[in-house]
């Protein structure tokens, strides 16, 4: 899997690869672009790569869309929980 990752292999087995791009990336954070994220995340959740997908988006800095099953906020997130765990690590190791 790794391999696909840096290869980019991973898109050719993605389940939204069939799907209109528009689908994930929706305008706005309320109504309309609420329902069309559910709708991409559901696309995501049938996806066998979304790991890759989201390790993609996470490495490229990629802040629209979205990837691996996650959109902005989530990957705001995730970004924080990681440098927070560096930000320990680096204590601990004091």
């Amino acid at each position: 899997m790794y391999r696909d990752f840096l290869t980019g292999d991973w898109q050719t087995r993605s389940a939204c690869r069939g799907e209109d791009p528009e689908l994930f990336f929706p305008v706005g954070d309320s109504g309309p672009a609420l329902l069309q994220a559910a709708d991409a995340k559901a696309v995501c959740r049938l996806c066998s790569v979304t790991e890759a997908c989201l390790r993609w988006a996470m490495d490229a800095g990629e802040v629209h869309g979205i990837w691996g099953g996650t959109d902005e906020g989530d990957r705001r997130l995730i970004r924080r929980g990681a440098a927070r765990a560096a930000a320990a690590s680096r204590t601990a190791d004091v």
